[in-house]
């Protein structure tokens, strides 16, 4: 049987293909083609002028009683191919059909025709997985979704999980060893983009969503040292779209990208991922995983080990890599799937979401005791709720702090809970040096957690050490490009830092994206020290629709008594206190009020008692511009010194 050379690349018309990197070229260029239409490709032109039957491209892509439907993958495939030769199947230069029987490379090939092609999978995992091509989302291979189809659907959804990260983590590090001598020194980036749902139910976003953030934990924790992840926040901006990868790979800064997709079936999955090359969009690594569920759980650890072995290997740097632990029962993996939902809710950001997050993480939390991630959750959501409600906070941060606490006794080296527990230590007990170590420590676990990186630089910023924190702010932002919230606090910074223009610049474009993103309407702020106050009052009534009344009225009053309009200031102010009888206020919102009418003591009565309160609007008297009137008040001084900010 004629077979081609692996260590030749091969030569037709004006294309060229290396079967050993699979990279088809033309004309020197690059071009895109999956890793099954190559093999496929490459098999075809193996068997130059033969007829290749249907079942021959089956059996050797996929091998043996395989859970694939090889008509649509073997149509689209070869789509594919002809697409990428620009071929004609009416009449083809290089890829004949013979209607019923299978297909035959008709092109001439420059170059001998000798040695019998076997690609390499790279990774060691060939008794236990296939290779097989990545399917495309569309109405030929989309899954039927019927609810009666899917087996035990949480555990399958938090064992598929498991399996995808590990699976995913081989493929990185076999590339990765591939590459260790070419590859350049110093920390290159890698984007994961959101998975691709392709069981037709929209109501497992949540899952996919939730495999992708993984993916980005678990990547990131590989090698550190020389391996960037992109967070959750930027390569969710790409979900359903289809954004060329030398876009995104311009616009996140990475060299590399991995994407994949997940399908359900009764009691069997299929699971699809690859690793590719941005610039040149070269296909490093692909694989296709078609499993029974009972497999899934039977190979988890074996896999895991191998992974294990394959670090030890690669890093070559003498540091610890634990095995995979055994497979979870089916309580923890219900427990974990409770916990991804959380964790959807929990990144929407708002009072509602954050609320239902919480039940979630609670359920998991009942559902296995051991799981510190959904402790972890607790904790952050519970942290971050008194600074979106304008609430009271004492008995929020009380839950926090348990949450986070518990989360630590299981899993002390759990990155999101030492950073839950740095905020708690910042924005309520304002003990300073317990919340510089602890996010020092959540950074040390995990390098790569951008949400890290962006509320350390806060916290420098809270204690006016502005260049460091426009350092950490500029890690957090290499790590996220496109997060609103870290772009946000990055305006912030130099808002406290006195540089309103430069503020101005930050804060724009992120309010030209989300017109309703609360945290860059900072931006009335700037415009009030800078004494353009038609702009600012214009943006406060901007955000009249979208947050709380409470908060409208106080910023409001600040603004108006800035402007020099007592009389709408005063109005304000009175529908700030007809509020505060229907409920609970945060002080800080009535002394912001008199603060803008220029009522001192009025507003450091108020103030003393946002202190009393434990209000996270003490964490700013150091830097906000507008305290300044304030600062030669012995009164704030005392502030200043109870909270722990003074010079």
């Amino acid at each position: 049987m004629a077979s081609v050379n692996i260590n030749e690349t091969i030569r037709f018309a004006d294309y060229e293909l290396n079967p050993q990197t699979y990279r088809l070229s033309r004309a020197g260029h690059t071009l895109r083609l999956e890793r099954i239409p190559t093999e496929i490709l490459i098999f075809l032109i193996e068997h130059k002028g033969e007829l290749v039957s249907r079942e021959q491209i089956a059996e050797k892509i996929w091998g043996k009683d395989v859970f694939v439907d090889t008509d649509n993958s073997i149509n689209g495939a070869v789509r594919k191919i002809r697409q990428a030769l620009r071929d004609d199947a009416e009449q083809p230069r290089f890829i004949q059909t013979i209607t019923g029987r299978g297909y035959r490379f008709v092109g001439d090939i420059a170059g001998s025709v000798s040695a019998s092609i076997t690609p390499s999978s790279g990774n060691g995992f060939a008794p236990m997985v296939s290779s097989t091509a990545l399917p495309q989302a569309s109405s030929d291979t989309a899954a039927d979704s019927s609810p009666q189809r899917w087996i035990q659907p949480r555990v399958l959804v938090a064992t598929t999980l498991a399996f995808v990260l590990l699976l995913l983590a081989a493929g990185w590090l076999a590339w990765s060893k591939s590459q260790k001598t070419s590859s350049p020194p110093g920390k290159f980036m890698l984007a994961v983009l959101p998975f691709e749902n392709l069981t037709g139910d929209a109501s497992q976003e949540y899952f996919n969503d939730g495999l992708t953030e993984e993916m980005i934990t678990q990547l990131g924790g590989l090698d550190p040292d020389r391996l960037g992840v992109i967070g959750r926040t930027s390569v969710m901006h790409y979900k359903g779209t289809r954004t060329p990868l030398d876009q995104i790979s311009r616009e996140l800064g990475v060299r590399y990208v991995l994407e994949g997709s997940v399908r359900r079936d009764g009691g069997k999955v299929r699971i699809t991922a690859q690793l590719i090359q941005s610039q040149d969009q070269t296909h490093l690594w692909a694989r296709e995983y078609d499993r029974e569920l009972i497999e899934l759980l039977a190979v988890q650890r074996e896999i895991a080990q191998e992974i294990a072995q394959e670090v030890q290997i690669t890093l070559g740097n003498g540091k610890s890599v634990q095995p995979g632990r055994a497979p979870l029962s089916t309580q923890e993996l219900e427990a974990y799937d409770l916990y991804l939902r959380g964790q959807y809710f929990l990144n929407q950001r708002n009072v509602p979401a954050m609320e239902e997050a919480i039940a979630y993480y609670q359920q998991a939390t009942v559902k296995d005791q051991r799981q510190a991630r959904a402790f972890a959750g607790i904790a952050h959501a519970y942290a971050l709720l008194g600074g979106y409600s304008g609430r009271p906070q004492r008995e929020d941060m009380a839950r926090a702090r348990a949450a986070a606490l518990k989360a630590l006794e299981i899993d002390g080296t759990l990155a999101e809970a030492h950073a839950a527990l740095a905020l708690i230590a910042q924005n309520y007990d304002w003990s300073w040096q317990v919340a510089e170590r602890e996010f020092r420590r959540a950074i040390e676990l995990n390098p790569n957690y951008a949400t890290g990186h962006q509320w350390y630089a806060e916290h420098l910023m809270w204690r006016g050490r502005f260049d460091e924190a426009l350092r950490e702010s500029e890690r957090a932002r290499q790590l996220d490009p496109l997060s609103l919230i870290i772009a946000a606090d990055n305006g912030a910074i130099f808002y406290y830092s006195r540089q309103y223009d430069r503020a101005i610049e930050k804060w724009h474009p992120v309010l030209q994206i989300d017109p309703q993103f609360v945290r860059a309407h900072l931006i009335e702020h700037a415009y009030i020290e800078k004494g353009r106050f038609d702009e600012a009052i214009a943006d406060v009534e901007r955000t009249r629709a979208f947050i709380p009344e409470r908060w409208y009225w106080s910023n409001i009053a600040y603004a108006y008594g800035r402007a020099n309009r007592p009389a709408d200031a005063h109005h304000a102010l009175q529908e700030l206190l007809r509020v505060g009888r229907r409920e609970t206020l945060d002080p800080r919102l009535l002394a912001w009020a008199y603060l803008g009418l220029g009522e001192k003591d009025k507003a450091l009565e108020w103030l003393e008692k946002a202190y009393a309160k434990h209000s996270d609007e003490m964490v700013s008297l150091k830097v906000n511009p507008g305290y300044d009137t304030l600062r030669g008040e012995p009164r704030f001084q005392v502030l200043l010194r109870r909270v722990g900010l003074e010079d």
